[in-house]
């Protein structure tokens, strides 16, 4: 029993599914303009998205199962921890669940939810050996996110915020690129033809700074838009959190461009743990942008400590296995 609950929390990535509610959470806040956020609505905006998240880690774990069983055997699937048939029964069941919270909340949401599963499921079929276009998809998962996270206080998506929705596209885009860097060998082998493989490191990194470059500049108009404007502590909290975000994705990229060729797999992941972290910043910058530096701290803090305790507990032994003890 012990070992099945620790195989479904390494399934869950705890060190990845707390942000994506943080980014329902400021599309929820966003939407409301600064006005009352209904519980409904905010538990909502958080939970839903968790599911699906959390469904999305199951269903990819499911349709990778024969990859990992040649390149990362003591995942648990492959490692005989965790049954395919489990995995893909826990993937719908969550998946469902999400659905369920999505409808009682806001009908409306059905498209939404629907075009998250069929991207998420053509990320981890189709999209995610060929190239840019799997690091899109993955990245536009998160930028749904935002967009359910406003539907969760508005019948439609203000299309104002549209752009903020562009900032987690182009954020996550480039941070799933780095994920890629961490297993260029092993998808190579498999014939897994990812950008890094097609390309090599040097163009994946560029490829990364443009994107940052681009999600950095969209983020830094969001105070301009009616819904973001919440005051001055408001725009001094979003500031001071996105200076932060971009300070860590900066140097998580100076770290990638300055190490030896080619580039340790250890290294592509301490890399990514930085954008783990700075991702949940990121996210907190536009709860503070419309709900204030309190509520912003409030979620930015204990996500992050979670982050970061779960990733060195958990992370280099989920990505490198028993290998990861001599480190």
């Amino acid at each position: 029993m012990e070992a099945a609950l620790r195989a479904h929390v390494e399934t869950w990535r705890p060190y990845t599914m707390l942000y994506v509610g943080l980014v329902g959470l400021a599309g929820a806040f966003l939407a409301a303009g600064g006005g009352p956020v209904p519980p409904a609505a905010l538990l909502g905006a958080w939970l839903a998205p968790t599911l699906g998240w959390i469904a999305g880690h199951y269903g990819g774990d499911y349709f990778d199962r024969r990859l990992d069983a040649g390149a990362k055997p003591h995942r648990p699937i492959p490692s005989g921890r965790m049954a395919a048939g489990t995995a893909l029964a826990a993937m719908i069941a969550c998946a469902a669940a999400g659905g369920v919270v999505a409808l009682l909340v806001n009908w409306r949401t059905v498209l939404v939810v629907g075009a998250a599963l069929g991207l998420g499921i053509g990320y981890s079929k189709a999209f995610k050996p060929r190239g840019l276009s799997g690091n899109l998809a993955r990245g536009s998962l998160t930028a749904l996110v935002l967009v359910f996270g406003t539907m969760m206080v508005v019948p439609l998506p203000p299309l104002a915020l549209l752009p903020v929705a562009g900032v987690f596209w182009l954020h996550d885009t480039a941070s799933n690129l780095v994920g890629t860097l961490r297993d260029v060998d092993g998808d190579r082998d498999a014939g897994y033809r990812t950008f890094p493989v097609r390309h090599g490191v040097g163009a994946a990194l560029l490829a990364v700074a443009i994107a940052s470059g681009f999600w950095l500049a969209l983020a830094a108009l969001a105070p301009l838009t009616r819904q973001a404007a919440a005051g001055p502590a408001a725009a001094t909290a979003f500031w001071a959190l996105l200076a932060c975000s971009a300070a860590l994705a900066a140097a998580a990229l100076v770290r990638l461009a300055v190490s030896p060729r080619p580039l340790p797999a250890r290294v592509a992941l301490a890399a990514h743990e930085v954008l783990a972290v700075e991702r949940v910043i990121l996210a907190g910058a536009f709860v503070g942008l419309a709900a204030g530096p309190a509520i912003a701290l409030a979620a930015v803090v204990p996500c992050a400590l979670v982050t970061l305790l779960t990733q060195g507990a958990m992370r280099s032994r989920y990505e490198f296995g028993s290998a990861a003890l001599g480190r």
